[in-house]
């Protein structure tokens, strides 16, 4: 019979907090959803949180307040970095969008810039009929 040799798990080294002044917060705002990323200059990943991560599910996933939330819950994760200058980038069509700036405006980020980076097509594909409500 073979001898079982029990597993030792090393525990995870988090990484050291960096300290970042400013950095680019991308908002994709979509019909169902709101997703926020903040990263470094650089372009790495310090912070991102979405609706659904905040505990919002269905319809109210893609509500103004929802996008405030999701701000709420970023401000939390990056109070100890030191950011307080923020360039943003919008993408989407979402009711979520103008919010989620203002929600970085009043948690004590200095919003540098707001570029709105949604792509447009120069007459691509046919777009879906309209709905009828």
């Amino acid at each position: 019979m073979a001898t079982v040799k029990p597993t030792t798990t090393k525990a995870k080294k988090s990484a050291p907090i960096r300290q970042v002044s400013s950095g680019n917060a991308y908002i994709q705002a979509t019909y169902n959803n709101t997703i926020v990323t903040v990263t470094d200059l650089n372009g790495n990943t310090l912070a991102w949180s979405s609706a659904g991560a905040c505990g919002f599910r269905g319809p109210k996933k893609a509500t103004p307040f929802a996008a405030s939330q999701i701000i709420k819950t970023i401000t939390e994760k990056l109070k100890d970095t030191g950011m307080r200058e923020v360039a943003v980038f919008v993408t989407g069509v979402g009711s979520g969008r103008d919010s989620a700036v203002r929600a970085l405006n009043a948690n004590g980020f200095s919003v540098t810039g707001i570029k709105d980076m949604t792509p447009l097509p120069h007459n691509g594909c046919r777009s879906p009929r309209a709905r009828r409500v």
